[in-house]
């Protein structure tokens, strides 16, 4: 059946006119698809990059944002957690931030199974619980790290602070001692020592000086003794010490020579007894045989 007039039918689209290319020549500048989504990830990765900023108010649409974050950051960890242990710090920070302490700790578990030895994951796992207050959960992430990893003394001075700071010196206490077990190197001793001290336990700190000088018997820890016992104005105990040291240290005359030096300079208050002058000759004499 047919329309009088000049009206187009119903059905007719009407597409508009193909443009002429005007040169088929290639760019100088080729640009691949893989360029652009390079381009686009860096800009994505660059530090003032910031995501927009998304309100919700509707209860229903928070639980569909959570619900679709989570599957972001598991597929994410599925692909690349094994290797890039970034994931896991803001997978974790992230549930921390919906204030979903169990599921940020599920995280964090997760995230050790994956590998127990990265001590920045331990750190980042205590200072949440302690940033919220779980004192406990804090001290049982720290007791386990400290367990797993002894050699790292950040995890011992980090899990000690955490005490100090909750005024449970005695299990502070407990720790350094734990943590002295192992033998560490001198700043650590000097680190109980100074605990002590901070506390006026000045019994305690000659207590912890004695295991000082007998884990590491050298010249810097038995010098350290006595000028501990110099600055408590205890002169004889002074001396004692660079007695005891000049047998624990043997025939090594450089050492002997330079503690006796030392134990003469921090002996101000009086002229040094005929003994020490004995000594330091003795030295001297065995010094200038060897050369």
């Amino acid at each position: 059946m047919s329309v009088e007039g000049g009206g187009t039918a119903a059905g007719d689209v009407r597409l508009p006119k193909p443009m002429k290319v005007k040169s088929k020549q290639p760019a100088q500048r080729q640009i691949t698809a893989e360029q652009i989504l390079r381009e686009a990830k860096e800009i994505q990765l660059e530090d003032d990059f910031k995501a927009p900023k998304t309100i919700i108010t509707d209860p229903q649409e928070l639980a569909e944002y959570r619900l679709r974050k989570r599957k972001e950051f598991e597929d994410t960890a599925r692909r690349v957690g094994r290797w890039n242990h970034s994931i896991w710090i803001k997978y974790a920070h992230w549930e921390e931030s919906q204030k979903d302490f169990r599921r940020a700790r599920s995280v964090w578990e997760r995230a050790l199974d994956v590998d127990y030895t990265n001590t920045n994951f331990w750190l980042k796992y205590a200072e949440m619980e302690m940033r919220h207050r779980f004192v406990n959960h804090a001290r049982n992430v720290w007791d386990r790290a400290v367990s797993l990893l002894p050699r790292i003394d950040q995890l011992w001075y980090k899990y000690i602070h955490m005490e100090e700071m909750v005024k449970e010196t005695a299990k502070a206490r407990l720790i350094f001692d734990r943590w002295m077990a192992f033998e560490p190197d001198h700043a650590c001793w000097m680190a109980y020592i100074k605990f002590e001290l901070r506390y006026d336990e000045v019994e305690r700190a000659r207590a912890v000086f004695e295991r000082y000088v007998e884990v590491l018997p050298s010249v810097k820890a038995w010098v350290r003794y006595a000028k501990f016992e110099l600055q408590h104005n205890d002169v004889s105990r002074a001396r004692t010490c660079y007695e005891r040291a000049m047998e624990a240290l043997g025939e090594d005359s450089h050492t002997v020579r330079h503690s006796l030096q030392e134990c003469l300079a921090g002996l101000g208050a009086g002229p040094p007894s005929v003994t020490d002058e004995a000594r330091i000759s003795l030295v001297l004499e065995k010094d200038c045989a060897s050369t």
